[in-house]
């Protein structure tokens, strides 16, 4: 009896697993009818990342109770394999519909980019149909949906700009204000000899005789707002005209000559106007602030200058402002206007020189006059030693340091190797201690271009993105643009590339970078149209050749032949290397069985 027991259940064994294995046969059949789409189609590589999308529809009725269906993506390049993407899992139970209608689903994969993944490599998919019950599962062969990556996006060209801050100095003409006030007697126009031997009286004579550089003198006469100063409507014109007459006498007292016909008086009488008193009053502490509000009411308030003053009269503190202000109006108020003393462009750079030699003392020119002598030599290594010595003058100058590690920079951009990681630590030392004393946008932008030239992307970003949100000269804001332009492109953000390049300097890198940029975000004409402007702008290897390569790529995106062959064959002449890439390249995967297309690369 138990051994007819034994052979029923294996029988039901038998039967389930013959069912089971069925069932597994039967997706494996319906997924070979499986529809997958790869989009990019070869990959792309943007940023540091090779990103795609896969577009799956399975046939109605594939997907059965109690089996999970799922698709594995593998990226293999060599003897290498990318195998850690996750599979996307189809269960029917999350597609009620399956039955009649055919199964869609779309996930998104990346995987980081490595320097021997390829042109060869694939992105191959497997499907495999797994038991719940018993994990018995069966899967498809490996097959293909995609071929290499693009790596178009490593074109990027690095733009580097080195910021200096301000020096300071103002080297055009500036025009120093020398005040003298002199008082009359009320009603008068006579200047007094009292007022004249004052001090004065004895610091204009003394500017007068000085025989200072002067464009012009500015005399502006007043009168105090009572009866016999209102009425004589000439007083103010009259001492303005005094002072003059006092100044031109000395002039030729002290033998100006020909200075004097260069020199501009100005007179400028104030006739019935309440300012000077309304801000003698609000300085004035001799009365209470609600007895200034008395004469501010009636200052403000209607009625005539004449009918406003004999207002005044009523009030009980008349008396002590008539004394106390009153004489302060009845001037003739001076200003001269003289050039202040510099030295001459020549001066400062002979004697900038002889600091750097020690032959002179640093003292000798100040901190804004050395700085500034450094903009006027155009060789690296003057300027280097003149920021050198500005940091030794005084080394609590952001400035300096700034504008020290900005020369290591320019010398950078010419060195190679060693020597250029060299000079770029020094500029970066320098930079730190810039910042150190203060924070600036100048320090934080030749940051950025120091860090990128070591190939550290993330700190240039870090440190491009500070000096952008603080305030810099228009130059070196453009300068920026472009550096923080090429490291967006680096990063795969060509929305934001084509934004800072919009407003970078106008350079050939950062021209070449912007057509790159429009290339990258699908703007192919665009990208075409610059970078055939900018190949008529230049010559020879470097950024012409890669123009014309490009032109050619964005033209292959356009489809338009004639244009990618007349532009490789531009590109490959200006530089023999392309020829090779060109060969390689998936961006012209279509063409590889043109004839003329492979003639040009011969």
């Amino acid at each position: 009896m138990n051994h007819m027991k034994n052979l029923f259940y294996a029988a039901i064994l038998l039967g389930s697993l013959t069912f089971s294995g069925c069932a597994l046969n039967k997706m494996m059949k319906a997924a070979e009818d499986q529809a997958v789409t790869v989009t990019p189609n070869p990959l792309e590589l943007h940023g540091d990342e090779v990103s795609f999308t896969i577009d799956y529809q399975l046939p109605a009725k594939m997907l059965k109770e109690g089996i999970v269906y799922s698709v594995k993506p593998y990226y293999v390049y060599g003897d290498n394999e990318i195998s850690n993407l996750e599979p996307y899992n189809f269960v029917k139970a999350d597609f009620p519909n399956s039955d009649t209608e055919p199964v869609t689903a779309s996930k998104e994969y990346s995987f980081p980019y490595e320097e021997d993944m390829t042109t060869n490599g694939e992105l191959l998919l497997q499907g495999t149909a797994t038991l719940e019950k018993n994990d018995k599962s069966k899967s498809t062969e490996r097959k293909q949906y995609a071929t290499g990556i693009i790596t178009t996006s490593q074109m990027v060209t690095p733009s580097y700009y080195a910021s200096y801050a301000d020096h300071g100095y103002n080297n055009q003409e500036e025009l120093v204000p020398t005040n003298v006030a002199f008082y009359f007697q009320q009603g008068r126009s006579q200047l007094r000899t009292s007022e004249l031997r004052s001090d004065r009286g004895q610091k204009l004579n003394a500017f007068i005789a000085d025989k200072n550089v002067t464009r012009t003198v500015t005399i502006t006469g007043t009168h105090s707002p009572e009866g016999p100063e209102r009425i004589n409507k000439n007083l103010s014109q009259e001492r303005a005209k005094a002072i003059e007459d006092y100044y031109r006498r000395q002039m030729r007292r002290y033998d100006y000559k020909g200075m004097s016909d260069s020199i501009e008086f100005i007179l400028k009488p104030v006739v019935e106007d309440w300012s000077l008193f309304k801000s003698m009053l609000a300085e004035y502490d001799g009365i209470t602030e609600a007895q200034k509000n008395e004469y501010v009411q009636i200052v403000n308030g209607s009625g005539s200058f004449e009918e406003k003053e004999d207002r005044l009269h009523q009030l009980a503190t008349y008396d002590k402002v008539f004394k106390d202000i009153y004489p302060e109006l009845r001037a003739a108020k001076t200003e001269a206007l003289t050039v202040k003393e510099k030295k001459s462009d020549a001066e400062i750079s002979v004697l900038a020189k002889q600091i750097t030699k020690e032959e002179a003392s640093a003292d000798t020119l100040s901190m804004e006059e050395l700085l500034y002598a450094a903009s006027l030599t155009p060789s690296l290594e003057e300027k280097a030693a003149i920021y050198l010595a500005a940091t030794k003058k005084n080394d609590d100058s952001p400035v300096a340091h700034n504008n020290y590690g900005a020369v290591h920079l320019e010398l950078a951009k010419n060195a190679e190797g060693a020597e250029m990681n060299n000079l770029v630590q020094q500029a970066i030392t320098q930079f730190e201690i810039s910042l150190k004393k203060e924070e600036t946008a100048e320090a934080y932008s030749n940051l950025a271009v120091a860090n990128a030239m070591l190939g550290n992307y993330e700190k240039a970003y870090e440190a491009a993105s500070k000096a952008s949100e603080m305030q810099l000269s228009s130059d070196n804001e453009r300068g920026l643009m472009g550096v923080k332009g090429s490291l967006e492109i680096m990063m795969g953000d060509y929305d934001e590339a084509s934004t800072s390049l919009n407003n970078a300097t106008d350079s050939e890198a950062n021209m070449y970078n912007k057509g790159l940029a429009l290339l990258l975000k699908g703007e192919y004409a665009n990208a075409a149209s610059t970078f055939d402007e900018l190949a008529g702008k230049t010559s020879g290897e470097g950024i012409h050749a890669n123009a014309h390569y490009l032109a050619a790529v964005a033209n292959a995106r356009l489809g338009k032949d004639a244009e990618v062959i007349s532009n490789i064959k531009d590109a490959t002449s200006a530089d023999a290397d392309l020829k090779s890439k060109a060969l390689n390249d998936l961006e012209f995967a279509n063409y590889q069985a043109n004839e003329e297309f492979r003639n040009a690369l011969k």
